[in-house]
């Protein structure tokens, strides 16, 4: 392909699959439903599906980019068979619709940096730093930021892989050294070691409680990236000798690390400062948590103030290196349609910030769109599973996986996980619909534009799965030569 040049190392590898894998999930997501779950007890079972569900789908992923040298309607065509391509759409698809919305959390971030450098944030009590919030996205100022944060991801993708690569050279090493600040800022606090033994003693009981191994799983799936096509579409720029045994596990540790930082970072610093509250902040969701608890907490932090800037920097970073891999991703999938790289960046940079825009002006619609396709994510790591399956899983790891440039052989166990990796996305597709579905109100359940319903999710998955089956035949002959 003339537009396709490589990663120059391992180390610049590693750093753009880590910029796409972590995300603002690791820093407000992880401490909120760790909390949530036992703390102690949440992590055993987080590190358990580390290994039977991120690393097996990175493991797929990082060998069907770079074998296919294609996005993932590509590479579910060339390896798998045409008649999959619809299903590498919906991969494609369900990214990039994600996307849309994430370039106006992008620009959260953004907006409360400035107000953190500017110490413009309302710090005084709860209900003033809630009233900036709310005067925040009920006005017009989201649509420039998140128009700031489209600019900002496509100008680093239309450099091709070396500004992908030279942006993670500076926003991932970065975004290590500010958690790590934070976090032994956080622990040096007085009262931080509550934080700590919350976090770090498991109540083997609660392991008894299916509810603590299902949300483990499900932050496994929403904060490594395993089975959304970024490492698809990033893996296209691997060096054929690249391995990708050892680089998956590295990646899916290196991510988990930063959530665990992360989780050290919040939680110590909530019960050392305000412990009466603790329950209240972990509670209040991810933005609530936040954009309204934490300037409190760095509020009352001694000089927290710099320490606040570092925090809204790097969740600002962890964003933005994220959203430059979900652009890639939809560019790909262009290119590999035939279109020119510069045409292809430029319709993502454009419908991206055209169809990001009901999320930017009504939040209402951004949670919708995260709640949708946040689900959708499950069925695009079933469809990688079971195409895996179909092919062959035996004939996978073999002639994919334990190629020329592995440093790690992949033994037979991975057979066996690949299949506990399909019955896990089907277990907590169900659990989510299920929790979401109202059996004393049916009509509500199945309404198009609830934040939470299984009828909106149900709805509007029906409507892109059709719309793929439709054009199936096409995407096959389509992509049939992508990548040569």
């Amino acid at each position: 392909m003339s537009d396709q040049t490589h990663f120059t190392s391992r180390y610049g590898t590693m750093l753009a699959m880590l910029g796409m894998a972590v995300g603002t999930g690791n820093i407000w997501r992880f401490p909120r439903v760790a909390a949530s779950n036992g703390g102690g007890s949440f992590l055993v079972a987080w590190v358990v599906f580390l290994l039977l569900w991120s690393v097996p789908l990175i493991l797929v992923e990082f060998s069907l980019g770079k074998r296919a040298r294609s996005g993932p309607v590509g590479a579910f065509t060339r390896i798998f068979g045409k008649k999959h391509a619809w299903m590498g759409a919906w991969v494609a698809f369900t990214a990039t619709a994600i996307m849309f919305y994430y370039s106006v959390v992008m620009g959260w971030t953004l907006r409360y940096l400035w107000g953190s450098i500017t110490s413009s944030i309302p710090t005084a009590t709860p209900e003033a730093a809630r009233g900036f919030w709310q005067s925040y996205i009920h006005s017009g100022w989201p649509v420039l930021t998140h128009a700031t944060s489209m600019a900002l991801g496509v100008a680093v993708v239309m450099k091709g892989v070396q500004g992908i690569e030279r942006a993670a050279k500076v926003l991932i090493p970065s975004l290590f050294v500010m958690v790590i600040i934070l976090a032994i800022r956080a622990v040096t606090l007085p009262g931080a070691d509550r934080g700590l033994a919350f976090l770090f003693t498991p109540h083997w009981s609660d392991l008894s409680h299916p509810r603590v191994w299902l949300q483990a799983l499900t932050q496994n799936a929403w904060d490594t990236g395993a089975g959304w096509g970024l490492i698809t579409a990033y893996a296209v720029y691997l060096r054929r000798s690249e391995d990708t045994t050892l680089n998956a596990f590295l990646l899916g540790f290196g991510n988990n690390t930063v959530s665990l930082l992360a989780g050290i970072m919040v939680l110590c610093t909530a019960l050392a400062i305000l412990p009466q509250a603790a329950q209240q902040i972990v509670g209040a969701g991810n933005e609530g948590l936040t954009f309204i608890w934490v300037p409190q907490l760095f509020h009352r932090m001694p000089a927290g103030e710099p320490f606040m800037v570092l925090f809204f920097l790097a969740l600002f970073f962890a964003a933005w290196s994220s959203l430059i891999s979900m652009i890639e991703l939809a560019a790909r999938v262009l290119i590999d349609a035939g279109w020119t790289r510069g045409r292809a960046i430029l319709v993502v940079g454009v419908f991206g910030f055209l169809l990001g825009l009901p999320s930017a002006i009504w939040i209402n619609v951004l949670r919708n769109q995260d709640w949708v396709w946040g689900v959708g994510l499950l069925l695009s790591g079933f469809f990688f599973a079971v195409s895996v399956l179909r092919f062959g899983v035996d004939r996978f790891r073999r002639e994919l996986l334990n190629d020329e440039g592995a440093d790690l052989r992949i033994g037979r166990w991975w057979n066996v996980v690949m299949w506990l990796v399909a019955a896990q996305a089907v277990v907590l597709m169900v659990w989510w619909l299920a929790q979401a579905f109202n059996r004393h109100d049916i009509g509500a359940s199945l309404t198009l534009l609830s934040t939470s319903n299984s009828g909106t999710v149900l709805i509007q998955w029906a409507l892109a799965i059709a719309v793929f089956l439709l054009l199936n035949r096409w995407l096959g002959r389509r992509f049939e030569s992508a990548g040569e």
